[in-house]
């Protein structure tokens, strides 16, 4: 007689539990780069649970409810309760730095470098973060809730939705990074390749060869330093593409 398989039980930690009623606008108005970082400190006892103004006081209800601390009012310090507002870009004033492209933290706009940018205002979360690097004031945060602030002007859909974009969009800027990080290490790799080969006759052009492997050498160990502080250390301890030393 066959057996099916009895489906695993995932066990959410309590930084989980606490990410999962967070807004996900990831406006890092709570002091930490990303609504997950703060929820890890939550759990860790660093921070408090006010400081989340987009979630407003039903937020802190609801943080309250997972952590067990008694419900106070938002930290003026973080910001205060609002209507949920929206980008807006004067477009007639846009010049296409991509400086509001590179704050969204979940891709809701729209652009490319000295071409206009837009809002596409349902993927919006209202985080501000778009509006300090505009170098022509071309941003402004508009309300689009009425009077209904925090989670009133704010669904759990759309909190679903914003931490997906968020999520996605840090994944993407994570492998971006490395294969660009690749390239410049095999770009090094050939270019001290080629001048390990260049022709060297004389004492000055020795010397000038050796100062040019030496300025390759320092630039692909700064690297490598870079590197193995952002993962962990590789068992050789070399770039990609690096032949290890005997």
């Amino acid at each position: 007689m066959a057996f099916l398989p009895l489906p695993r039980t995932v066990t959410k930690t309590l930084a989980d539990l606490i990410e999962d009623v967070l807004p996900q606008t990831q406006c890092t108005k709570c002091g930490y780069p990303a609504c997950r970082p703060y929820a890890e400190a939550i759990a860790r006892g660093e921070a408090e649970i006010n400081q989340c103004p987009p979630g407003g006081l039903e937020g802190v209800r609801r943080l309250s409810s997972v952590t067990g601390r008694p419900v106070i009012p938002i930290n003026p310090a973080n910001g205060i309760e609002r209507p949920r507002p929206v980008a807006f870009i004067d477009e007639s004033l846009c010049i296409g730095c991509t400086l509001c492209i590179q704050a969204c933290p979940v891709d809701a706009i729209l652009g490319a470098a000295k071409q206009m940018h837009t809002i596409l205002p349902s993927l919006c979360t209202g985080c501000d973060l778009c509006v300090a690097p505009c170098p022509v004031d071309c941003i402004a945060m508009v309300p689009v809730t009425g009077e209904r602030t925090g989670w009133e002007a704010w669904s759990q859909e759309a909190a679903d939705a914003a931490r997906e974009r968020h999520d996605f969009r840090s994944e993407r800027l994570r492998r971006e990074k490395e294969e660009n990080d690749a390239r410049l290490a095999a770009k090094a790799l050939e270019k001290m390749r080629a001048v390990t080969a260049e022709a060297a006759n004389t004492p000055e052009e020795l010397a000038e060869k050796e100062r040019k492997r030496a300025i390759i050498a320092a630039a692909m160990e700064r690297a490598r330093q870079k590197a193995a502080a952002n993962a962990p250390a590789t068992a050789s301890g070399t770039l990609p593409g690096e032949p290890e030393q005997n």
